[in-house]
């Protein structure tokens, strides 16, 4: 049951999916969290931390700076003023944030959040074409925008737009309006179940889809993380994805901030920056893909990363060959994960006292996970279905229906994975649903290939799917980026597919194989299989 909206601008709420297309939320766990039902996330996040005398202490840091807690609440509430004062904002309306990870870009989340607005957070790579949709989608009338990225939003069509530039020394900027208003503000306490933010999804089986999460779910994802994070003031967190792609969210500012701790904010998170700033900062938390974690094993031997305790991977399968180096490298285990922008966060992640090669883990607390089959019915024991799950979040797709009703059925999320559970509890990812390979009638799972394939010394990367064929239905297909050095073709071509046949079941190997410079990627860094399914080229 919804309570009573603090919004006057009653979009979000209006187009909100039938409430019989809900999925079920873990009553238990939200009744233990005991969030007050007028509540407002930023809030609970910032000026609380502050008020429970975390003000001076760091919360956001650069290679460059520190931002306090105090500094960062005055800054949002400088912010919160300019939304107010300036744009005429009201609650309920939306703000699209475009800008890479940055303490400007946490102050405008915060102060969207603090003013009753909902943030809409924007991938910086993104066009104009890709950004007038979400606009369109979202009736977006508000957008913070950092000045380097001006170019892409002016060219979008939308007259009613209102923007505001950041990182420019104007005189109507964001920073010199921000600087006129007082430094603190009267925040709008809405309702635990207003929405807070419109995620959009990274588009790897179609048109990007928003999902509605409320100022409860911010703080749900939090408090699901916090048995296995352990977080304390002390810790300072660090990774690679941008506030666009909720996993960044949760880890780069969202966890941090529930318990007092820091994090670092990297405009551009790649290997070498990343292990700077685990030892600038004595990073203890690091959230990453396990893209970033291969290559930043190849420069962490002998590097000093001894103040991590926490390796956590998500966003896309984590090979057991990634696992293993960087464990030999560093002496730490990586905690993989999974979770989706539907969920808002994580649901599945292994117990790092136990993490291993291989599985993904078990629910993270408050929520419950099983493998079903077509309709709905749980599968044996090492059987490959697809993963449902519930919690204390949930999918709610902006004005989609016919979706909805594909995600949610009989209250489960159905988050578009393949998986199977072991006789221990653990699940076992094997691909995407529509990236299970059905070829002969044997179901092969490309996951499977792609680590068999890594593992050979010549592969940089790779993506296996499946493609049509008219005799056997489909068969395995593998794109490759070779390492630089070795050379693509026939010879080459035979050495993978025998280290396929030679480690695997043979009716696995890649029939195709096809080389390339590189593999397509959504902006949140995953690999656009469907480009790759809909685009296959000729064997090699």
């Amino acid at each position: 049951m919804l309570d009573a909206s603090a919004y006057p601008d009653t979009f979000a709420r209006d187009h909100l999916p039938p409430a019989n297309l809900w999925p079920v939320f873990d009553q238990k766990a939200l009744e233990a969290a005991r969030y007050p039902k007028r509540m407002n996330a930023a809030v609970e996040l910032l000026d609380s931390a502050v008020a429970h005398g975390f003000g001076e202490r760091p919360c956001i840091r650069t290679m460059t700076e520190i931002w306090t807690y105090s500094e960062l609440l005055a800054k949002a509430n400088q912010i919160a003023g300019v939304l107010v004062d300036d744009l005429s904002l009201v609650p309920g309306n939306r703000v699209l944030l475009r800008a890479p990870n940055s303490p400007i870009l946490a102050a405008c989340w915060l102060a969207v959040l603090k003013v009753g607005g909902i943030a809409v957070a924007t991938m910086p790579l993104l066009r104009a074409r890709e950004l007038s949709y979400m606009i369109g989608k979202a009736k977006i009338d508000f957008a913070l925008c950092d000045a380097r990225l001006a170019e892409e939003l002016r060219a979008v069509v939308a007259p009613s737009l209102k923007m505001l530039f950041f990182n420019t020394d104007g005189p109507d900027g964001l920073e010199a309006r921000a600087a006129r208003k007082p430094d603190t503000f009267a925040n709008v306490m809405v309702s635990h179940d207003d929405v807070a933010l419109i995620a959009f999804t990274s588009g790897t089986t179609g048109p990007a889809k928003g999902t509605l999460h409320f100022h409860r779910d911010v703080l749900a994802i939090c408090d699901s993380w916090q048995p296995i994070l352990k977080t304390t003031p002390d810790d300072v967190f660090a990774g690679s994805a941008p506030f666009a792609f909720t996993f960044g969210l949760g880890a780069l500012l969202l966890f941090p901030m529930r318990h007092g701790a820091s994090s670092v904010l990297l405009e551009q998170a790649t290997a070498d920056g990343l292990l700077k700033a685990i030892r600038k900062h004595g990073v203890t938390t690091l959230f990453t893909v396990p893209t970033l974690y291969r290559s930043m094993t190849a420069l962490a031997a002998g590097t000093h990363v001894s103040s991590l305790k926490m390796c956590v991977s998500s966003g896309e399968h984590l090979p057991a060959s990634v696992f293993e180096n960087w464990r030999n490298a560093t002496g730490h285990r990586i905690v993989n994960s999974i979770g989706s922008t539907e969920m808002l966060h994580a649901f599945l992640a292994m117990p790092p006292d136990s993490a291993r090669a291989g599985p993904v883990g078990v629910p993270l607390p408050g929520h419950q996970a099983m493998v079903v089959d077509e309709n709905m019915q749980p599968v044996p024991v090492d059987t490959v279905g697809r993963l449902a799950v519930r919690g204390p979040t949930g999918c709610r797709y902006l004005e989609d229906a016919e979706r909805q009703e594909k995600y949610v059925r009989n209250g489960w999320n159905l988050t578009g994975d393949a998986f199977q559970q072991d006789k221990d509890g653990l699940f076992w990812y094997h691909a995407r649903s529509d990236d299970m390979i059905v070829s002969a009638g044997y179901n092969i799972s490309g996951a499977e290939i792609e680590e068999v394939l890594l593992d050979h010394p010549a592969v940089s990367e790779c993506a296996v799917v499946g493609v049509p064929d008219a005799e056997r239905g489909q068969i395995v297909k593998a794109f490759i980026v070779l390492v630089d050095g070795y050379d693509a073709g026939e010879p080459m071509t035979k050495i993978l597919q025998d280290q396929v046949r030679n480690t695997v079941a043979p009716y696995k190997y890649p029939r195709a194989i096809e080389y390339c410079k590189s593999l397509p990627r959504t902006t949140s860094g995953k690999i656009q299989r469907n480009v790759l399914r809909d685009g296959a080229g000729g064997l090699v």
